[in-house]
């Protein structure tokens, strides 16, 4: 009986030493599951933010995505931030619409900041005239290019407003594919460093109907690998000896005619497109995205279907 409950006493007072022996983070145990599901990440950003609300959801983005503050001040900003950003989702995603949103790598960051990494200036888009011409050609229900194996695996332009580039990619690589049974990755370094002359402005935006005209007269567009993608602009480098596809002409879809891009998409390929970013899109995680609110930046998209 006695060595009994001396056992049991040892017992008692080891679970009490594991208790007390975890690193102290306050009082709450919120904190305490934290610093369980997330061991690796620093526990500095969690003495921080304390119990307060989303912290959880806080300490899962950071380490997922790998973010690093330098300072106290940056992670209560960034939560801040983030709080907000997860709200604006949640009370979007509530009102049955035809898409959902979800936290991504740009949740502790404002849409001003957002938009100063991401998206170049403004384009004058209705510069594009239309000389794409319809036929009687019967439109399909639906289409996935992505399905046939035509459309490029997605790449990150990463802090650079370079999204025109990978949109005129994106189309090239899907037509040279298309016509050679040959997939290909293109370089949009070479469009960011290159193709001012034709009006184009490297990070700070431009636009894919004139990125098809500089490949057309330059004589060709480099592959990734000899040209590969820095996310700055830079000095021109191009060798003609690498060139991996040219153009010899390109099509232009007129601003705002949807029955042309539904045909061009429907018949012959994905497309290059230009659309007004808002802020929720940041944030799009599935469905048909739809928006009554009118941005004043375009984004550079591939259409494929």
């Amino acid at each position: 009986m006695a060595q009994h409950l001396a056992l049991s006493l040892l017992l008692i007072a080891s679970l009490l030493f594991r208790t007390h022996a975890r690193p102290h983070m306050g009082e709450n145990p919120m904190i305490h599951m934290i610093t369980e599901e997330l061991h690796e990440l620093d526990y500095s950003l969690l003495k921080v933010v304390g119990h307060t609300r989303h912290a959880l959801d806080f300490a899962r983005f950071a380490h997922r995505y790998g973010k690093k503050y330098n300072s106290a001040n940056e992670i209560r900003r960034r939560f801040h931030i983030f709080a907000e950003n997860l709200e604006m989702i949640k009370e979007t995603n509530s009102n049955g619409l035809t898409y959902t949103l979800g936290i991504n790598e740009f949740a502790d960051l404002t849409w001003q900041e957002f938009r100063g990494h991401r998206l170049g200036a403004a384009q004058n888009c209705s510069a594009t005239k239309g000389t794409h011409k319809l036929t009687d050609t019967p439109l399909p229900d639906s289409i996935d290019w992505r399905k046939t194996g035509i459309v490029s695996p997605v790449k990150d332009q990463g802090s650079c407003g370079s999204c025109w580039t990978f949109s005129t990619t994106g189309a090239l690589e899907a037509a040279y594919t298309q016509a050679t049974k040959k997939g290909i990755s293109l370089s949009e370094q070479q469009l960011v460093d290159c193709a001012m002359a034709f009006n184009n402005f490297g990070c700070n935006g431009g636009l894919p109907s004139q990125a098809f005209e500089y490949i057309k007269y330059n004589g060709g567009l480099e592959t990734e690998e000899s040209y590969p993608y820095l996310g700055k602009d830079g000095v021109c480098k191009f060798n003609n000896e690498n060139v991996g596809a040219k153009v010899a002409n390109s099509v232009n879809i007129t601003l705002g005619a949807e029955d042309e891009l539904k045909h061009a998409v429907g018949t012959v390929r994905p497309v290059s497109i230009a659309f007004q970013v808002v802020a929720d899109f940041r944030f799009y995680k599935g469905g048909v995205y739809t928006s009554k609110t009118c941005g004043s930046t375009p984004m550079l998209d591939l259409q494929e279907g």
